[in-house]
This record gives C-alpha cells, sequence and structure tokens, in this order.
C-alpha cells in the first residue's frame, strides 16, 4: 500500500527549503490536475512554467516510455541518436551554434558563465566580470545565485564568488555606466520571470545588443523560462530583432523531464573537451522526451496559440483590480496594491485553481501552452468569486 502523504510525513524526511501549499497532487491530463482526495484543479501554474503540454500528454509519455525500453542512459562517452537530433532542432529554431545539454536552468546558466569566463581569457586580457540584473534569477548553484540580483536567495550563503556586477533592469544607462576593462559579458532575462513576470522594454534588448558588440562583449539570454514558445514567439529574443551570442533553455524543454541547454554562437563557442561535462546531461531519455514536445508545439501550432490565448489571459485578470498586470504570451502576472497575494493564491487553491504568488503582491500565471479559451473563462470567473 502506499504512504499517505502527510504534513508531519514531509516535515520527517524532506529538508524544508521550501514552503509546500496544504495539498497533495497525485495525476494530472492536460491542465488539469487531481489531488489525493480526489478533487480535480484548473492549473496555471504547470510546474513553474515547465509542462508545456500539461499532464501526461500521451504523446510525451509514449516517447518516454519507448525510450526507457529501448536505451536510458549511456553517458557522454558516447553519441546517441536523440542527443544530436535534438541539438539539430534547437538549433534550427534559434539561430547557428552548438548546444551543451545538462539537466536544469541553474547548470545551463553555470555553463554560460563558464563560456563567458573562459572567451574573456582568450579575447579581453582576462576579463571576467559579467553584468546582470536585480531582481533577476538565474539558479540555486553559487554561481547563478549571486548573478540573480537578489540578496534574500545570496546572502545566506556568503562568501559569495566574485565577478557579478548588478544594475536595475530596463535601464541601458545603467548597463553603459558599469561596463569597465573587467566585463566580459551581459546576461539578461527578456522577461524577468520570478519576480512577477518584467518584460524588456521596448528598444531595450535592442540597445544592449548594441552596446555589447559596440564594446566587444558577449550579450547572455537567459531563455529558461521564456523559451520554447511561451511568450508567443520560439524565444522571448524573437520579438525583439535580436540574436544573442549565448542562449539558456530548460524548463518546458523536457515537459516535464529534467533538461537544460546551452547554446553558443561560432563567437561564443570556446569550450574544448575536459572544459566542461554532466554525466547525466542529454541522455537518451530527456532528449526523447524533449524531441516529442518540440513535434508536439510544431504540429499544433501552439506558439501561435500561446499569444492568442496569452492576450486572453491578459484581459481576464485585468479585472482583477490590481495597480499593474504585466506580461508577454502565456506569462503574466497582476500586482496588487495590498500585500494580498498570497492569501488570493491559498483562496484560488480552496476553489481550485492553481496559481502562484511569487512575493505578498504579486500572482504569476504561465499555464500550459495547449489551455483553451474555455479554461481562460473558467480560472476568471473563479478569481472573481474568489475577491469577492
Amino acid at each position: 500500500m502506499p504512504v499517505v502523504t502527510t504534513p508531519e510525513l514531509a516535515d520527517r524526511y524532506l529538508m524544508q527549503v521550501g514552503r509546500r501549499l496544504p495539498v497533495t497532487f497525485v495525476r494530472g491530463q492536460g491542465c488539469l490536475v487531481y489531488d489525493d482526495a480526489g478533487n480535480e484543479y484548473l492549473d496555471l501554474v504547470a510546474g513553474i512554467a515547465v509542462n508545456l503540454l500539461g499532464h501526461a500528454h500521451p504523446e510525451v509519455a509514449g516517447a518516454i516510455a519507448n525510450q526507457a525500453k529501448t536505451l536510458i542512459h549511456t553517458s557522454n562517452l558516447y553519441f546517441t541518436q536523440p542527443q544530436v537530433e535534438l541539438a539539430r532542432r534547437l538549433v534550427e529554431l534559434s539561430f547557428p551554434s552548438r548546444v551543451f545539454f545538462c539537466n536544469s536552468g541553474a547548470e545551463a546558466n553555470e555553463a554560460a558563465i563558464k563560456i563567458a569566463r573562459k572567451w574573456g581569457t582568450r579575447n579581453r586580457a582576462g576579463a571576467h566580470e559579467i553584468i546582470t540584473t536585480l531582481g533577476s534569477f538565474h539558479g540555486r548553484t553559487l554561481a547563478t545565485v549571486t548573478a540573480g540580483g537578489q540578496p534574500k536567495y545570496s546572502d545566506p550563503f556568503k562568501p559569495l564568488p566574485e565577478g557579478f556586477v548588478h544594475v536595475p533592469y530596463n535601464d541601458l544607462d545603467e548597463i553603459k555606466a558599469a561596463t569597465s576593462a573587467r566585463t566580459v559579458a551581459v546576461m539578461l532575462e527578456p522577461v524577468m520571470g520570478e519576480i512577477g513576470v518584467v518584460p524588456a522594454k521596448p528598444g531595450y534588448l535592442a540597445g544592449v545588443r548594441r552596446w555589447c558588440d559596440d564594446q566587444g562583449l558577449l550579450l547572455i539570454l537567459d531563455e529558461v523560462q521564456t523559451g520554447l514558445g511561451r511568450t508567443g514567439r520560439w524565444f522571448a529574443h524573437q520579438h525583439h530583432g535580436i540574436t544573442p551570442d549565448v542562449m539558456t533553455l530548460a524548463k518546458g524543454l523536457g515537459g516535464g523531464v529534467p533538461i537544460g541547454a546551452c547554446l553558443a554562437a561560432p563567437k561564443a563557442d570556446v569550450f574544448e573537451p575536459g572544459d566542461h561535462g554532466s554525466t547525466f546531461g542529454g541522455n537518451p531519455l530527456a532528449c526523447a522526451a524533449a524531441l516529442s514536445v518540440l513535434n508536439v508545439i510544431e504540429r499544433d501550432g501552439l506558439v501561435g496559440h500561446a499569444a492568442e490565448m496569452g492576450e486572453m489571459l491578459n484581459a481576464a485578470i485585468h479585472g482583477l483590480g490590481g495597480k499593474e498586470v504585466r506580461g508577454l504570451g502565456l506569462m503574466q502576472a497582476v500586482e496588487f496594491a495590498e500585500p494580498r497575494a498570497k492569501a488570493f493564491q491559498q483562496a484560488c487553491l480552496e476553489a481550485r485553481l492553481v496559481v502562484n504568488a511569487v512575493d505578498d503582491h504579486s500572482i504569476r500565471f504561465v499555464p500550459p501552452l495547449i489551455i483553451t479559451a474555455e479554461q481562460i473563462d473558467r480560472a476568471q470567473h473563479t478569481m472573481h468569486e474568489v475577491l469577492k
């Protein structure tokens, strides 16, 4: 018999690194998820922008099952067909580059940081500082938590690695003022997600691209949360008509199976054998899942669907009485003037709707790309009932 999960058991056996909401999910189907009492919830969080095709998508499940029966892991001492094919597909969808596979967004960003430092040794007399932004989020390793401009996540782990300079987001002049002979790269999210969905302003990313070109710097874009159709384009930087030198992906790439990727254009492609590695990175199981995700997104036109549903979701949350609604595609947020977000999240959960309070004021919505207009209407009705 399976063990019944209780808060007491969780407290006893799990490190308490996060405050879990009082529900135990046991299965999902599409945009719906079910708890251990059989209650149905509409999921507008999707594993924090991970389940692009929702829960238990039959083609992803089939690809995983077939690959598990064929070949799960070999290490990177050998070629595997799913890994090379996935790399090819990502490059064809994005820009000329080569791919390093890993297991998470943090690892993808670690790879990008190492690429920048080696590139600086070769091309900028040992320059190694990376300009990032306040409020950004790039992962939980020591380097990536330092790169992210949120002291609440990094300060408990001092001393932190040196080599990161933080400036306000959406301010090109601050990047210019922070650039020095020590600077090697600028690292940005096209939409800052973790602090409540803050998109880049028109002209900002294009201006940063020009500045990096003029100063001989690398431009690294963290598309871990924004990539693969989430914003209504395959990659968020495509809204701005630019191309990065390095791009990182993870979250939705595997449709729920852990996988990350770091793409480096020829200018930044400096890794050589022995420079970096990952035992599990790009294993056949994760790559087969990711290939299935890409195939379904492309076949079913989900990039355009995300743009269409994103407009509808944006309109739906405009009526929640927040002081601001922000977003791009199916990556939206409402910010309340009062500190009511966590209470709103809990009330929605009790009403069988899953949303994400990123702080005391902001609610983030990152539903599966397959969400329907009817489901957005259902969510809107539930949220208005909660507000009453």
